[in-house]
This record gives structure tokens, C-alpha cells and sequence, in this order.
């Protein structure tokens, strides 16, 4: 006969323990599915040993030793870390490079323009001076909170009164409650004012973001895309039954890290040679990189490949003088379509075959924009953090833009033109540095169409270090305030539909180019910090934090790998608000720095592909690609070189240090008024901040 025992186990579930044999040997636990174990009785009933109990204990042991040892390894992971960034700290302050030493660095050879000193260091003498005060305030509140000024709610202005309900104890409480009364009639409501204004355009802006990506969703979700003419190419056979004459253009400067992968990967196009040319353009002034490019053209000559190299002395009207110069050859009249490519894009040899097939037929279009991807997006963390901005560029904003309105900005390369559109526009015009955005407009002003292939993708490089990247963002975000002031009479006197004007006026220029710096630099990194230190003018905590959070979900979503870095990439951006917000300003008022063109560094990396094995399936039995006497003539002139070059530095970038400070400071004082959100939103902005303007982001040279 079975024997019963009711026992409670370890979590206070009643458990029922039956005797199986009247040899006590064994017995079962029956009771919740994580509390099932069996048990060994010996002796007398009552007497319950349970074996389980031993063992889990052991294995509960090992499990918290395992985890205590990888808690041990991240610390110690985390401690190295902060070791180097100590050590790099320490150099960075040793070298004593900062940005303002640019000025006088051979970096800076290829703009050609010089910014006005006073012009540039206006902007940072503001920054500046704001530091200062908000140091100053600081002191000041701590002062007045311990001695009981204490403010409880920005709708409670008199709570600084009641710490003293008639008159003042001393001097100092007497100037404080001047400072309050000061403080709330005058300074309050024009910030309140410009924080609500914009709020509505960070609201407006949140709304273009959020139906782009409801567009992105329509087309995903309805499987859109641009079909080429079925006559021109078949996809499954490889075969093109339309092979216009076609002209390849490769614009370059100084890029010698590069050109050898760009030169190989445009003459293993898939063409008829008989109907490509290939034009080298060369606007470089360091005179091994001018050998090194001819040498590598006479290479791929003797490969059979139509290919010729074309040199400007004065480089006139940078990129968009070496195309204008270019298109200004005779044997151009020959040719009906031309590519582009920078000179680290490294395309598909099937590039033409999948993008010249829309044209056929199709009269009115005029561009056809390729993707761009990115051979060192992993290379760091910089490099990641663009990955996400582009994707969602060329995803949804080109790929939407292209569906919807058959307009966008032309990327610059990795496009297809029809010249008779090039032609019609007026040609490539050296008056701004988006010499890409500016044909693009004005080829949609005389009704041609565009089209973007989110499918077909162009290889190239991601600036990798900070410095690279801010000088082409400079260019990127004022260029386009340039081009604004001298196309908006064309716009506005334009025959186009009155959609498409208000498409151009404000939402690609007003919304996407102005707005979106203007308020970036001016809510997080002006409204915000003074709304500490005048806490009757009030940011909402959603604002803040909810906001920008959807926002980087949004901007992320075309970019699912990098997810992880969503909390980087909203700081990060707010950071690079103040670059972008500096070159709106410059262009906009056509300050000296909007002229600034300068050429972005490449570290020459080769695509998937390996370009190199691309060489040698036409290569001809030659030890040198390179005359002996070039080779001599090269390797005199690196000699000489490497006495005269100096030695790369990090830099301290100073506007970035003074506004790390700033939020810091602006987040010490948060705490006085307990704002939980903002104080962590400014500390950490503030070391976002900070890690940048010490050039801890992005390579690391010295």
C-alpha cells in the first residue's frame, strides 16, 4: 500500500510525495512541472533525503562562477577601454593639434579658398561666451539652492518666494529674487516662444519622416519598382539588344589611394568597346599622382580598352569645371548617354547593362541613379553610423522621392545622364559645390525625369576618420543653401505644376536642408541647456527623449544590422548639428567657408570582388606596368616627398569641446530642479560631445 506525505517545497508550493515500495528505495515529487525532482528514502518514513538537492546545488555553483568570470572579463574589457581612451586623451593634449591649425595644413591645398578667420571664429566665440555665463549661472544656483531656493515647477514662479515670505535675510537672496523676477518677465517668454517654434518644426519634420517611410512600406509592400524596356535587355540571358554609343567619365583629384581600383573596375564594364569611351579626368597637382594615373591609363590602353586621360593645369570650378571641361571636347557631339564615377566607385562590370535599358523608349528620361554601398561600412564606428544616414538616403528618401515625383538629387556618380538632358539644363555651372544637385534641379525644371535603382548598387568608400567626414558634410549642407538663393527665382518663374514647385521650395530645399540643421543645433544644443538655467521656459520630457527616439527608429529601419546603434546614432547626429548648422548659416549668406571645396580622403579599399584578379584575366606578360624612366622619375620625387611630409595628427576640434561642457554644466543644473530625462539626455549628449571634439571617433592616427 502506497504511502503520503504533503511537503512544502522551496517556493511554498504544496508538493504530494508517494512511496512507490515498501522498501522506502523510491519516491516521486508530483507537483509543478520546475519543482519535479526524485527523492531517496532510506529509513524510517519522515526520514526524506532528497538527492537532487546536492547536485543543483553544484551545478547552481558552476552556473555563478561562469557568469561572475564574464562579469570579470567585461569589467576588465571595459577597464582597458577606458585606458586607451585615457592614453589617446593624453596625446591628443600632447600634440596640441587642434582644428584651427587646418588653416595652415597642406590638407587644405585642394580648396583652393581660404576661410575668413574672423567669419569662422564667430561662431565659436559665441559657443564660447555662452560656456561661460552658464558657468557662471551654475555657480550661482548651487549658491541659491543651498540657501533654500528651491524650485518645485515651471508654472510655480513664486515658490522662490516662499523661502522668505516678506523681505530678504541677506545681500545675496535680495539679488537672487531680482534675478527670478528678471528672469520670468523677460527672458522666459522669448525662449518659451522660440522652444514652441521649433517643437512645430521638429514636429513638421518628424511627420516628411515618418510618410517617406510609409511611402518605403507602399512600395515594399506592392513590390514597385522602375522595369526596363523588355525589348532594350533580358535579365535572364545577359544578352542587350540596345547599345547606344555611351561616354564613362572618372573626375579625380589627388586621389592616388584609389584610382587604381576605379580605372579597373569602369574598363571591365560589359560594353561593346566600339561604343564606350572612357574619359579620365584628372585635376591633381602632386605630381606622383599625376605619373602614377597616366602610367595606369597607358596600362589599360595597351589592354585594348578605350580609355584616354585628360589634365587640368588650374583646377577652375573644381568638379564641376573638370566635367564642363570635359563635355567641351569635340568627339562628345558622338555620344548619347554618359556615366559618372568618382574615383573610389568601383562598379559591376554589368553596370551599363542594367541601367541604360530604361532609356530606351522612355524620351523624357533624363537620369538614372544607381545605390551606392560601402566596402569598409564595418571598418569602425564612424563608418557604421554614416552606414545607417545613407541607407536611409538612398532607400527611402531617393527610392521614394524617384516612385512618387521621378525627381531627386543626383548623387554626383553612380548615375547614367542623357547629354541632351545634360545639354537643355545648361551644362555643369561651377557657381555652388553641389554642382550634382544643381544640374538635377535644373533638368527637372525643363520636365525630365528620373529614375533611382535601389537594386543595382555601386561600390565605394565611407570617409573613416571625423576629420574627413565633417568637411564633406560642411560641403554637403551648404552647397545646398547656395544653390536655394540663385534657383529660387527659376523655381518660382518656372512652367512646372504648382505641387512640384512647393515640392522643390519647401520640402527639398526649406524642410531638408535648412530646417532639419536649424532646429537640430538650435532645440538640443541652445534652447535646451538655456531652458535649465531658465527653468520657467519649459521642454517637454517628450521632446526630449520620445521624439528623437522614433525618429532614430525610423532612420534605422532600412539598416536592420545596426540596430544596436541606435542610442550612438541619436547623439551622434545631434552632435553633427553643429557642423551642418555652421555650413546652412555659411551658404546661406554666402559666408567664405561655402566656397570651400575639399577632396575627401580615401584609404583605397578594394571592393569583394578583388579587383586585382579583374587585372589579370587581360594581362599582358609585362613585369611593369611603368616605363623605367617614369619609374625613376616616381621614385625620386617620393623621396623628396617623404622628407617634406609631416606627420598625421587627431585633432582637438574646439566648438565640439565647448559645447560638451556646456551640456554638461546644463545637466549639473538639471539636477537642481530634479528633471530626470533631461539631465540624462544632457550628460550623455554632453559626453557625445566630448568624445568627438577630442577625435575619439572614427580612425585613430596619433
Amino acid at each position: 500500500m502506497a504511502n503520503w506525505w504533503r511537503k512544502e517545497s522551496h517556493k511554498g508550493t504544496p508538493v504530494v510525495v508517494k512511496m512507490e515500495n515498501p522498501n522506502w528505495s523510491m519516491v516521486e515529487l508530483q507537483g509543478p512541472s520546475d519543482d519535479d525532482f526524485i527523492i531517496a528514502a532510506e529509513s524510517p518514513p519522515g526520514r526524506i533525503r532528497e538527492k537532487g538537492r546536492g547536485k543543483n546545488a553544484k551545478q547552481l555553483t558552476w552556473v555563478l562562477l561562469l557568469k561572475a568570470h564574464k562579469a570579470a572579463g567585461c569589467l576588465t574589457s571595459i577597464g582597458s577601454a577606458l585606458v586607451n581612451i585615457g592614453a589617446a586623451v593624453k596625446r591628443r593634449v600632447a600634440s596640441g593639434k587642434t582644428d584651427a591649425d587646418l588653416d595652415n595644413n597642406n590638407d587644405n591645398a585642394d580648396s583652393g579658398v581660404r576661410e575668413n578667420p574672423t567669419v569662422k571664429t564667430r561662431f565659436y566665440l559665441f559657443i564660447k561666451i555662452f560656456l561661460w555665463v552658464s558657468v557662471g549661472l551654475l555657480g550661482f544656483e548651487v549658491a541659491a539652492y543651498y540657501k533654500g531656493w528651491h524650485f518645485r515647477a515651471p508654472h510655480l514662479e513664486l515658490n522662490y518666494f516662499w523661502a522668505y515670505p516678506f523681505g530678504v535675510k541677506d545681500v545675496f537672496d535680495w539679488i537672487y529674487s531680482k534675478w527670478v523676477v528678471i528672469r520670468v518677465d523677460y527672458f522666459a517668454p522669448p525662449l518659451q516662444f522660440l522652444a514652441n517654434a521649433c517643437i512645430v518644426l521638429f514636429l513638421i519634420q518628424t511627420l516628411d519622416r515618418l510618410i517617406l517611410c510609409l511611402g518605403c512600406f507602399w512600395i515594399r509592400f506592392k513590390k514597385i519598382k522602375p522595369v526596363p524596356n523588355a525589348s532594350a535587355f533580358d535579365l535572364e540571358s545577359g544578352e542587350t539588344g540596345y547599345s547606344p554609343m555611351v561616354l564613362v567619365q572618372i573626375p579625380m583629384c589627388n586621389e592616388k589611394e584609389v584610382y587604381q581600383q576605379s580605372i579597373a573596375a569602369v574598363c571591365n564594364l560589359d560594353w561593346p568597346k566600339d561604343k564606350l569611351l572612357i574619359q579620365v579626368l584628372d585635376d591633381s597637382d602632386d605630381p606622383i599622382t599625376i605619373l602614377l594615373i597616366q602610367e595606369e591609363v597607358r596600362k589599360w590602353q595597351q589592354l585594348d580598352a578605350n580609355i584616354v586621360y585628360q589634365h587640368r593645369v588650374i583646377r577652375e570650378g573644381y568638379k564641376a569645371g573638370n566635367l564642363k571641361s570635359a563635355m567641351s571636347c569635340s568627339y562628345v557631339k558622338d555620344y548619347e548617354f554618359v556615366a559618372i564615377f568618382d574615383a573610389d566607385f568601383q562598379p559591376a562590370s554589368d553596370f551599363l547593362k542594367r541601367t541604360l535599358p530604361h532609356f530606351k523608349d522612355n524620351e523624357e528620361l533624363g537620369l538614372v541613379q544607381a545605390r551606392w554601398s560601402f566596402v569598409n561600412k564595418d571598418e569602425n564606428l564612424l563608418t557604421r553610423l554614416q552606414n545607417i544616414n545613407l541607407a536611409f538616403h538612398f532607400e527611402v528618401e531617393q527610392q521614394v522621392n524617384g516612385v512618387f515625383l521621378n525627381f531627386f538629387g543626383f548623387n554626383g556618380t553612380a548615375g547614367v545622364w542623357r547629354i541632351k538632358a545634360l545639354e537643355e539644363a545648361g551644362g555643369w555651372l561651377e557657381r555652388t559645390t553641389v554642382e550634382d544637385m544643381d544640374i538635377a534641379v535644373r533638368a527637372h525644371l525643363h520636365g525630365w525625369k528620373f529614375i533611382f535603382l535601389n537594386d543595382v548598387e555601386c561600390q565605394c568608400e565611407l570617409p573613416e576618420s571625423y576629420e574627413a567626414y565633417r568637411k564633406q558634410q560642411h560641403r554637403w549642407h551648404s552647397g545646398p543653401m547656395q544653390l536655394f538663393r540663385l534657383c529660387l527665382p527659376d523655381i518660382v518663374r518656372s512652367k512646372i505644376g504648382i505641387w512640384k514647385k512647393f515640392n522643390l521650395i519647401f520640402l527639398f530645399f526649406l524642410l531638408r536642408k535648412l530646417i532639419l540643421p536649424f532646429y537640430s543645433f538650435t532645440l538640443f544644443c541652445i534652447i535646451l541647456p538655456m531652458t535649465m538655467f531658465v527653468p520657467e521656459a519649459e521642454l517637454p520630457a517628450w521632446v526630449v527623449c520620445y521624439i528623437p527616439a522614433t525618429m532614430s527608429f525610423l532612420n534605422i529601419l532600412p539598416a536592420p544590422k545596426f540596430f544596436p546603434f541606435i542610442v550612438p546614432y541619436l547623439l551622434f547626429e545631434n552632435t553633427m548639428s553643429v557642423t551642418k548648422f555652421n555650413a546652412m548659416v555659411s551658404g546661406l549668406f554666402q559666408l567664405g567657408s561655402a566656397y570651400e571645396w575639399v577632396v575627401t580622403k580615401k584609404s583605397g579599399r578594394s571592393s569583394e570582388g578583388d579587383l586585382v584578379s579583374m587585372v589579370g584575366k587581360k594581362e599582358l606578360n609585362t613585369e611593369k606596368s611603368a616605363s623605367a624612366n617614369n619609374l625613376e622619375e616616381i621614385e625620386l620625387i617620393q623621396k623628396q616627398d617623404k622628407k617634406l611630409s609631416k606627420k598625421k595628427h587627431n585633432r582637438i576640434y574646439m566648438k565640439e569641446l565647448a559645447l560638451a561642457f556646456l551640456l554638461l554644466t546644463a545637466s549639473a543644473r538639471s539636477l537642481l530642479s530634479a528633471q530626470g530625462i533631461h539631465f540624462y539626455f544632457l550628460m550623455f549628449q554632453g559626453i557625445s560631445f566630448l568624445l568627438i571634439g577630442l577625435d575619439l571617433i572614427g580612425e585613430q592616427v596619433v
